[in-house]
């Protein structure tokens, strides 16, 4: 029996730990390493959950703040600033001593070496887990992927702010009809929870904000499409939900399109399956996510969403020490989700819990626990006053569901602060019917 100490941890009887050299400048020890690729919720939560567990955690990301990304939308149609929903990683796990953080970009794992490659260097791992979430997917549309908007990170809902507010200025000095149109056209393209509050989002925008800052332009001539390839709004929530949201967004003037899949686009005109084409300068795609890969991980990857094919503990397929979790993995073992669970936060977070007992479990030679989804519930904003909830133990639409949307998400947010700056935004928003962040900070072209 031997005892290794790592600042305040003590690890009793590891055998065959390795001494590895200063890489990355990450510290020496002989406790064994997990490293992290993703900070996002699963990421977190993992590395949150390892706090007390005797090993070092090294979370890597390309960012060095965690993004809520069910508020993207909101930063993207001027509520938000964007720090409202970022929060900075290293102030997360300030108190956590056995925690590292780099900020690097993963470019190769060599798993027969234990090594992830990145941007600043070469990491060894005892264990690895693969936590990058999802990405935007186009479904091979080469065309829509160049040309059209996507929204999976602050950068990008930044991007499309600037790009809507810049139509309105350009709107304004155009007297060409036809190039009016283009630029006051917008299509939202999936009705899933993003399109569906994306819609909402730049209706009031088209309501309140139009009117008010552009006086010199007709607001009646803003039109906003939303494109959903099935048959109904919000497909996992039930068909009441759906109805409800259909009717929201009507009421506010989107002009909804089921049954309507997008074929091409070539920057202005939008091609669909319906021959019910539209021109418009701006397309924002919603409409489908796939994994976020890392080069070197050869696990079985479903074709359709490129997601890494896990077993019931999360490890790949294949690897022994190689786990994946959230979006990125894809665990077909439970009845209720035979294609996969959903690619939302809670499983990400409720996988990361798990999986660090499970390390726990590995490094003190315990079985495994297998993971079994709880579903908390969904939901999502129309708009003002508008939302739709699904709990375990009760459905709502309307003012009330807002209201607990509005409360959820708030809580949700990391940081205190961020809470707080949220809040009074909606408050300001709620009274006075203004977005009050309609900033070009930086101008975006194509």
């Amino acid at each position: 029996m031997f005892v290794v100490k790592y600042r305040k941890f003590e690890v009793r009887g590891f055998e065959g730990m390795n001494l590895y050299l200063r890489s990355m400048n990450i510290p020496e020890t002989k406790l064994p390493r997990v490293v992290i690729v993703g900070g996002g919720f699963g990421g977190l939560r993992l590395a949150s959950s390892l706090k007390k567990i005797q090993v070092q955690v090294v979370l890597i990301d390309r960012n060095n703040y965690h993004t809520f990304q069910p508020l993207l939308y909101q930063v993207a149609s001027s509520g938000l600033e964007p720090d409202s929903i970022a929060f900075p990683i290293r102030k997360i796990f300030r108190n956590q001593i056995n925690f590292e953080f780099r900020m690097t970009e993963v470019q190769e794992i060599i798993s027969e070496k234990k090594t992830v490659l990145t941007s600043i260097g070469e990491l060894k791992y005892d264990y690895l887990v693969i936590a990058t979430g999802s990405q935007t997917g186009y479904f091979g549309l080469k065309n829509v992927e160049e040309k059209s908007m996507p929204m999976k990170t602050i950068p990008q809902a930044l991007d499309l702010r600037s790009l809507i507010l810049q139509n309105f200025e350009k709107a304004m000095l155009t007297k060409d009809v036809n190039e009016s149109e283009k630029l006051l056209n917008f299509v939202v393209v999936g009705g899933g929870p993003t399109g569906v509050e994306l819609a909402g989002a730049l209706a009031e925008m088209k309501l309140h904000v139009l009117p008010a800052d552009y006086p010199g332009l007709d607001s009646d001539r803003m039109n906003i499409h939303l494109l959903e390839a099935g048959t109904r709004l919000l497909p996992a929530l039930s068909e009441v939900s759906s109805d409800s949201t259909l009717e929201f967004l009507s009421g506010l003037g989107v002009k909804v399109l089921l049954n309507t899949a997008v074929q091409d686009y070539d920057g202005e005109l939008v091609k669909t399956n319906t021959n019910n084409d539209l021109i418009s300068a701006t397309v924002i795609w919603a409409a489908g996510v796939e994994g976020a890969m890392v080069k070197g991980i050869d696990g079985d990857v479903p074709l359709r969403n490129k997601r890494l094919t896990v077993d019931e503990f999360n490890r790949v397929k294949g690897y022994e020490n190689v786990f994946a979790i959230g979006d990125v993995a894809s665990q077909t073992n439970d009845e209720r989700f035979t294609k996969g669970h959903p690619m939302v936060a809670q499983v990400a977070m409720q996988q990361g819990s798990l999986l660090a007992k499970n390390i726990k479990n590995i490094l003190l030679q315990k079985p495994l626990k297998a993971f079994r989804y709880k579903d908390l519930g969904s939901m999502a904003t129309i708009g003002r006053n508008k939302a739709v909830v699904e709990l375990p133990f009760m459905k709502m639409q309307g003012i009330l569901a807002w209201f607990v949307w509005m409360f959820v998400h708030l809580m949700a947010l990391v940081g205190w602060r961020n809470r707080a700056v949220t809040l009074v935004n909606w408050m300001w928003s709620y009274f006075n019917y203004d977005r009050g962040v309609r900033l070009i900070i930086r101008p975006f072209k194509k």
